[in-house]
């Protein structure tokens, strides 16, 4: 059964979160960052006007990682969820994840959403209207389901319209806060939707989670080469950042009928889409999820697609990616 859950209390967004050291200009290109060993001292640094302040700003690893470790101890799998391009259906893909994750009863599933500027799994999720309760145990994830919980900002907006216009340290603390303050507890799975591109949020929860593991990153990308122009980009920075792609998944691969079952390609893939790309960068290709009008109305109505018409082509499909994923990051199901 989900926890039991105490009376909201208001969480106060304009609160200052972990303070970084106050820079007086723009970071220049190839900065270090302020709170690197190398701040003020890297060949980026010289002529910079945040020289002497980045010089005499703490330093060292990040003193709440230890509490991040043990808060997400008893997740067992750790899975990240990045596209390049924004609109390839990320989130979407997220939520059918974790639905397809918690059909087994036996599965403990959580997700993360890290987009600050555009959390939109709550609604797909159906709890848009939920807010955060607070306990002395810490944040509790909103339950969808016994076995499927999710956290994200916008069950802490007082407006669900309200636009979050934060920088990069403001969405970084909060990002700290869900990893250190939400009581997950017993978790098969956590998937992290992520924004679009390489920015600060992905920096932050790499750093962030490094120590107590990460299996690995989903990659989600269209078939046209619009898409896949950044998802080279998304590869090339899990690369550098030590995180392993468990594979990519084309979405949108084709629009099916509902009525007749027929595939027309939409979105075509002229430069060998996803599946091309995977035997281009040597890695695995989870597989092609057909476009399906229905899944936006599921997403709509904060449905599960998966319950609604678990014989469809891109049910079918969705079904095929998990099992494949599964085989990447070595769960056992």
């Amino acid at each position: 059964m989900a926890p039991s859950l105490e009376e909201p209390i208001q969480v106060d967004l304009a609160a200052p979160l972990k303070a970084g050291p106050k820079l007086i200009a723009p970071e220049p290109e190839h900065c270090p960052g302020p709170e690197s060993n190398l701040a003020g001292q890297s060949d980026a640094c010289a002529g910079c006007p945040n020289q002497s302040i980045c010089a005499s700003a703490p330093k060292g690893p990040d003193p709440d990682i230890p509490l991040i470790t043990a808060r997400l101890a008893d997740i067992r799998h750790k899975i990240l969820v990045l596209s390049g391009k924004g609109g390839v259906g990320k989130s979407t893909f997220t939520t059918m994840l974790a639905h397809a994750f918690g059909s087994n009863p036996e599965n403990m599933v959580g997700i993360m959403d890290i987009d600050i500027c555009g959390p939109s799994i709550p609604k797909m999720m159906g709890v848009e209207a939920e807010t955060i309760h607070v306990s002395n145990a810490g944040w509790s994830p909103v339950w969808v389901a016994d076995n499927l919980g999710v956290m994200s900002i916008q069950f802490m907006l007082p407006n669900r319209d309200d636009a979050v216009i934060w920088r990069g340290p403001k969405k970084n603390g909060l990002i700290k806060q869900f990893l250190k303050d939400v009581e997950w507890g017993e978790l098969d799975y956590l998937l992290v939707d992520t924004p679009p591109g390489t920015s600060d949020e992905h920096l932050s929860v790499n750093s962030y989670l490094k120590e107590s593991g990460v299996d690995g990153a989903v990659v989600v990308t269209t078939p046209q080469e619009v898409s896949l122009l950044d998802v080279r980009k998304e590869i090339d920075f899990c690369r550098k950042a030590g995180i392993r792609v468990l594979g990519v998944v084309e979405n949108m691969s084709g629009f099916v009928c509902p009525n007749c079952t027929h595939e027309t390609q939409i979105f075509k893939a002229t430069t060998g889409g996803a599946r091309r790309l995977a035997r281009e960068t040597g890695i695995p290709f989870l597989g092609a999820v057909p476009l399906d009008p229905r899944i936006g109305m599921a997403c709509d109505y904060g449905e599960s697609f998966l319950d609604s018409f678990p014989d469809s082509p891109a049910c079918v499909a969705l079904m095929a990616v998990v099992r494949r994923l599964n085989e990447e990051a070595g769960i056992e199901i």
